[in-house]
């Protein structure tokens, strides 16, 4: 998108405003992997910095627009149809063990609906942006979803609620029926991530359930960009309400519906 509307101008110079810090904590957390002082915290107070430089920056440049945030919560702004939703470091486990895969995801919301999303992984440097009815782009290349018409064929993105969190054992009965029906099913940590993933038609198709709106705002825009189609994990369409999300293109969307509806009848 290299002709970037002035909001997406806004939002990928306040992602890479943050990202610049990240990329300096990233470069310091093997060096913590063998300090006695706890690496999560470092990790705490390095997405919590991310968080106020985006804070600041699109406060800012739009002022009066509300926020969620992971960190801070809601702020309420004057003008009340907009608002910025904010993961400031989506895959913070992998950040903490030096795996590469992690983001800063950005949404737009207007009056209750997605309109924009950037989803940017500092250490790769993949800026995958999106705004309704502008399309999907991965560093100014146009993104589709995959075109694969058979789940048989299909590697399926997902993510696992850790032991003790709601929604575990579904999940669990929920994976062995996709792993039994696609050719691979994968678990790379971070939502974000992987909804930019579908929409680059690297996986196929994505299901998770035990999410914040965080997680998913900025990914539901840079899918249905890509011409795929996003919903709850249930098919309906309150998707940040609802905590779950799936996504893939039109067909593998119904195919992985059916597989999820199936086990959880089973069950």
């Amino acid at each position: 998108m290299s002709r970037h509307t002035p909001v997406m101008t806004v939002m990928v110079a306040a992602v890479r405003k943050a990202a610049r810090g990240l990329q300096r904590d990233f470069g310091e957390v093997e060096n913590l992997q063998v300090s006695m002082k706890g690496p999560g915290d470092f990790v705490s107070a390095a997405d919590k910095k991310a968080e106020k430089v985006l804070f600041e920056e699109l406060s800012k440049a739009r002022p009066g627009y509300g926020f969620l945030m992971e960190e801070s919560g809601v702020v309420e702004g004057a003008d009340k149809s907009h608002r910025w939703i904010i993961d400031p470091l989506d895959g913070t486990t992998n950040f903490l063990h030096g795996i590469p895969h992690f983001a800063i995801s950005l949404g737009l919301e207007r009056d209750g609906q997605m309109v924009a999303g950037v989803i940017y992984n500092p250490v790769t440097d993949e800026l995958y942006l999106a705004e309704k009815g502008q399309g999907a782009f991965l560093n100014d290349r146009r993104l589709r979803v995959s075109a694969r018409r058979d789940i048989t064929q299909c590697v399926i993105g997902c993510g696992i609620p850790h032991i003790g969190r709601p929604g575990h054992e579904e999940f669990i009965t929920e994976e062995r029926a996709v792993m039994l029906n696609c050719s691979g099913v994968r678990r790379m940590g971070a939502a974000s991530l992987d909804l930019a993933y579908v929409a680059a038609g690297r996986f196929d198709g994505f299901w998770e359930r035990a999410l914040a709106p965080w997680d998913m705002a900025a990914g539901i825009v840079l899918v249905r960009e890509a011409g795929g189609t996003v919903s709850n994990a249930q098919g309906g369409d309150d998707i940040l309400g609802s905590g779950s999300i799936m996504a893939g293109n039109e067909m593998i969307h119904a195919q992985l519906g059916k597989v999820l509806k199936a086990a959880r009848n089973a069950a």
